[in-house]
């Protein structure tokens, strides 16, 4: 089981980290990306913290191709990890990922790289905003590391396929992370059906963080997914839009000693296909429930 320190990392913490004399490097990994500003370079190169890669989400942390996959599959595994390799990332390193958005789109790296078997890998809390708040520097520019030489597999953290994901939501609980409009079908900015997966509940991604864009502590995320009916004992798991901020979702499940599954295809992968039911509105009674899970 994860805690607090297994998945995020403060600002002194990295700073420490980064001048440690412990002969570790510290491989840190920028991951801006956004759903209405997709291309995070820009920012990047005007300004990150020292020594940080770019990661180009949609390039390289997914594999587009077939839209009834989704917008953001998982990319194949030799795709994967000939970037990681790219990003200088050695098997013994630690790797440090990051954004600007509260780790929203970062927790898709950090997600990655453990299902892939690299378990030394942390989000840095608060992002790149905590990095200025304690008032340290940036720099500009790319940053072009030697090639590491880093194995993964896949397989090292829980996943659901479409058809697990409908099984889930009826003899488990599914959370969906996207925004509560959106969950209910009021608005759908981007895929081709609105709504959500029969049985699934809404726990936006957004409320994992406080105003600073730092992880909740672990007691008030588990009181906020037990309110949701998640208890130890049950089987849960969790999609949003592509699997970006899922894998949020699923880290502040970890932080709050749960071990969920992640569905990476998603509300976009789901709603391409025409033969998968639709709800809309409000979280279902559990009569209603049943009623969908036997076809009423």
């Amino acid at each position: 089981m994860s805690d607090r320190s297994d998945l995020l990392i403060t600002a002194d913490e990295l700073a420490a980290a980064l001048n440690a004399a412990d002969g570790r490097r510290v491989r840190l990994l920028d991951v801006r990306w956004r759903l209405d500003a997709p291309d995070g370079r820009p920012a990047y190169l005007a300004g990150h913290i020292p020594g940080a890669v770019y990661v180009d989400l949609d390039m390289q942390l997914a594999k587009k191709g077939d839209a009834r996959q989704g917008r953001h599959p998982l990319p194949p595994i030799e795709q994967f990890e000939r970037d990681a390799r790219a990003w200088g990332i050695d098997d013994g390193d630690r790797v440090v990922v990051y954004d600007d958005l509260g780790n929203m789109s970062a927790a898709r790296a950090w997600w990655l790289l453990r299902y892939g078997g690299f378990h030394d890998v942390r989000m840095l809390d608060g992002g790149l905003r905590a990095w200025l708040a304690s008032g340290r520097e940036l720099e500009s520019g790319p940053v072009h590391p030697a090639p590491g030489t880093v194995s993964l597999s896949y397989g090292h953290l829980p996943v659901v396929s479409m058809d697990e994901a409908l099984h889930v939501a009826h003899h488990g609980i599914l959370l969906d992370a996207r925004a509560p409009e959106r969950y209910r079908g009021e608005t759908e900015p981007i895929d081709p059906r609105a709504g959500h997966i029969p049985g699934a509940r809404n726990t936006p991604t957004t409320a994992n963080v406080d105003e600073s864009g730092r992880f909740l502590d672990a007691g008030s995320l588990r009181e906020r997914f037990e309110a949701a009916g998640v208890t130890e004992d049950i089987q849960v798991a969790t999609y949003c839009g592509s699997g970006v901020t899922a894998a949020h979702n699923a880290a502040a499940l970890m932080i709050a000693g749960l071990r969920p599954a992640l569905y990476p295809g998603s509300w976009s992968q789901w709603s391409q296909h025409a033969d998968r039911p639709v709800a809309t509105g409000d979280e279902p009674a559990e009569d209603e429930q049943h009623d969908v899970l036997r076809g009423e």
